[in-house]
């Protein structure tokens, strides 16, 4: 079978004729349908992401497909069920095995390409800002990043929770999806002042960043007292230093978020979070964005995207 794999640190992933899977003890082997890309996809093919394996592997974090296949002791998901798993690689392929019980069984009405994009996007952004940040009606929102595959979600749920948002992005295109997606108010983070723009909406309670680097730090100057600060990535590739005279007077925290480190520590807190994402979805509170998607083939594209930051939204590949 195809796969999209990463065979050295020092060359450009390619797509590879490798044996196809066999399920082992625990595992399901799926018929790929869609495999989301994310950031940390673009630093694991140069090896600098926190959980990225030794070459070769395919890359890949997360997929949706048919599951063809129970190892030894699995009894579900049944064969020819449709689910999405968080793998953290291999779903850019016809075919990989993933343990059975990450597996979700997605809604009927869930289609493959939303359902490959959805689960760290979207629970990525729920589990920050309810279980960490606390967002509550009463807050001010403050998304960076916000077409991104996360800040559109970040958008999303942030209004769905009765916040007021704040939307940050780069020119008039994006800043219409982040309108689209609920945000009640807009900053260009290439003209605008966004430091100058948040004060004049009454400030931040509360930061969603994906930056980092200069956006982190004109957003700190703008939050109001007891401001939370959330930490979600690096996307400038710039990590921000944090001046702790300025936590201090206005008593603010910033708080740290990795959505895959729950697998280790609470799996559960992912369950019972995406659980509410897919009722959420069911009831059409939630819209999905799929920017782009495109064939196995052009997956190298496909990361070209979110390298250069023409997406908004999700990129999906269907192999």
């Amino acid at each position: 079978m195809r796969a999209f794999q990463v065979t050295d640190f020092a060359a450009p992933p390619r797509i590879t004729d490798i044996v196809a899977p066999i399920p082992s003890k625990g595992e399901i082997l799926l018929q790929i349908h869609a495999c989301g890309l994310n950031f940390a996809d673009l630093l694991m093919a140069k090896g600098t992401y926190q959980d990225t394996p030794k070459p070769p592997f395919t890359l890949g974090m997360e997929v949706c497909g048919t599951v063809v296949a129970q190892g030894p002791g699995v009894t579900s998901p049944a064969i020819g069920t449709r689910v999405a798993v968080f793998g953290g690689q291999g779903g850019l392929a016809e075919q990989g095995v993933f343990p059975a019980d990450l597996c979700r069984t997605i809604p009927n009405e869930m289609p493959a390409e939303v359902a490959a994009g959805f689960q760290v996007a979207y629970g990525t952004s729920h589990l920050a800002l309810t279980r960490r940040a606390r967002l509550c009606a009463a807050d001010t929102l403050l998304v960076l990043g916000a077409a991104g595959g996360v800040g559109l979600t970040a958008v999303e749920i942030g209004k769905a929770l009765g916040a007021t948002v704040i939307a940050v992005a780069r020119g008039a295109e994006k800043l219409a999806a982040a309108k689209a997606a609920g945000a009640d108010h807009l900053l260009d983070s290439d003209t605008d002042d966004i430091t100058a723009g948040v004060k004049a909406l009454g400030g931040a309670d509360v930061v969603y960043d994906p930056v980092g680097g200069a956006l982190f730090t004109a957003a700190m100057k703008a939050c109001n007292r007891e401001a939370r600060v959330l930490t979600i990535g690096f996307a400038s590739g710039d990590v921000p230093q944090i001046p702790a005279n300025i936590l201090l007077v206005k008593n603010i925290t910033v708080i740290g978020f990795y959505w895959g480190g729950y697998l280790k520590f609470d799996p559960k807190a992912l369950t019972d979070s995406l659980a509410d994402l897919m009722q959420m979805y069911v009831d059409g509170r939630l819209a999905p964005h799929v920017s782009h998607t495109l064939p196995l083939e052009q997956a190298s594209g496909a990361l070209d995207l979110l390298a250069k930051r023409k997406a908004t939204g999700k990129v999906v590949v269907t192999p």
